[in-house]
């Protein structure tokens, strides 16, 4: 009799996925792009500041490209205080390497002190009065989409919610936009100062490690989940090659990049500082801005938000603590970095605009009325160029952020207590 029962057989293993070619094409398109940099910095070719400003503004932007993706996609192996400290550094090599070296250079060329906070205030300024607005507007788009399914109540077209662990991020930069006003009073920012400012980073990263976000899973958007679907030890060696070569041509391509800035606003009759602020952060911040995007796009508006804010808490604690240091080591008194009248008026005015971002987030939701507010007051700024109008413009930020702050006054003290209380406070749970 023959028996009819089988052994079971397993099933065949899935294949492992794989990064698909078009991925693949994006990664060499930018790697292509930083050739013409490499080749000119190996051979010392310098044809003109206009070319130099292409070629190696062209290769910091692919750079950063490749290190967006990379520590985004290692988010899905690495985990814990020391990862977040790598990840925050690498991700704002490209801006850093560009703001650093003028604050190097200005240690021994006292041309360049105009220009060692130009980038950071521009960056700052462009990432909370464009970026901000453009997140919120993509992700209240999106959700229309969302309503129309029934999987979102329809104030989710008119009105943002940040996630509750965001308090924290919120908090911080509450309390350094306060502490940022120092830097216009005292004129400078000494090194004392920066050395606060770099303890407070290591304290918002140790204090960030203790909060969960509860979603560790989360799926990664476009190239970053590309980078991630691959098999363990593929994933591992590509984001390490990409974090490899990515950072060694921000670093060698920083130095001609930042002086043709300054030389080709003379070549083409344009102030030099306005390119070394603008032109500078928007080669550096574009991958950031993408990533923030995709994320909106994808109905994670509250994540693309948050990354934002976590990067302007870098920018006002890593960035700016970091510029005497640079200053210093250049060859300048160990007094700080000097700033003229021009850097105290654009520290006055993006410390302020902080401060009205910190307003409109504090209750952890994002009106789109706010959004476009604050998207105007960063256009008006280019109109409003004099010293006395931009003083004017910086008292409009603050009045304004006093009558919002007191609309959302139950939530300053929660919010400016946060980053001095335990995670399991029911301030960080919904």
């Amino acid at each position: 009799m023959t028996n009819t029962l089988s052994t079971p057989t397993s099933a065949p293993a899935a294949p492992a996925p794989r990064m698909g070619a078009s991925a693949w094409g994006r990664i060499a398109i930018c790697v292509v792009l930083a050739l013409p940099a490499v080749v000119f910095r190996l051979g010392g070719f310098a044809p003109n500041p206009l070319v130099d400003l292409l070629v190696f503004g062209g290769a910091v932007v692919a750079a950063s490209f490749l290190l967006a993706w990379a520590a985004e996609a290692a988010q899905k192996d690495i985990a814990g205080a020391l990862a977040i400290a790598i990840l925050a550094l690498i991700a704002v090599l490209p801006e850093y390497a560009v703001d650093l070296y003028y604050a190097f250079r200005s240690g021994y060329d006292p041309s360049y002190e105009q220009f060692a906070a130009a980038n950071m205030t521009g960056s700052n300024r462009l990432l909370l009065g464009f970026g901000w607005p453009l997140v919120v507007v993509i992700s209240l788009l999106v959700a229309r989409r969302f309503v129309r399914a029934g999987s979102m109540p329809p104030i989710a077209t008119k009105v943002l919610e940040l996630e509750r662990s965001a308090r924290l991020d919120v908090g911080f930069l509450a309390l350094l936009a306060v502490v940022a006003f120092l830097i216009p009073l005292i004129g400078s920012i000494p090194m004392w100062f920066g050395f606060v400012l770099l303890a407070a980073f290591v304290w918002y990263l140790w204090r960030a490690s203790k909060v969960s976000d509860g979603d560790d899973d989360e799926e990664l958007p476009g190239m970053a989940g590309n980078i991630a679907s691959m098999p363990q030890r593929a994933r591992r060696w590509t984001i390490a090659a990409l974090f490899v070569v990515a950072a060694a041509v921000i670093l060698s391509s920083a130095e001609p990049f930042a002086d043709a800035l300054v030389q080709s606003g003379s070549a083409l009759g344009i102030d030099s500082y306005f390119l070394v602020q603008w032109l500078a952060p928007l080669a550096t911040e574009a991958p950031e801005f993408i990533v923030a995007a995709l994320f909106a796009l994808r109905g994670m508006g509250g994540a693309a938000i948050g990354t934002l804010i976590a990067s302007k808490v870098n920018q006002w604690s890593l960035l700016v603590g970091s510029l005497p240091i640079a200053h210093v080591l250049g060859g300048g008194t160990t007094g700080g970095l000097p700033l003229d009248a021009r850097q105290v008026e654009e520290f006055m005015l993006t410390a302020s605009q902080t401060v009205l971002g910190v307003a409109i987030i504090i209750a952890l939701r994002f009106h789109r009325w706010s959004a476009i507010a604050l998207a105007a007051l960063f256009a008006v700024q280019f109109f409003v160029t004099d010293t006395n109008g931009r003083w004017v413009l910086s008292i409009v930020h603050l009045v304004a952020a006093a009558v919002v702050f007191w609309v959302h006054r139950k939530d300053v003290l929660p919010t400016i207590t946060a980053p001095f209380r335990r995670p399991s406070s029911p301030a960080f749970r919904d």
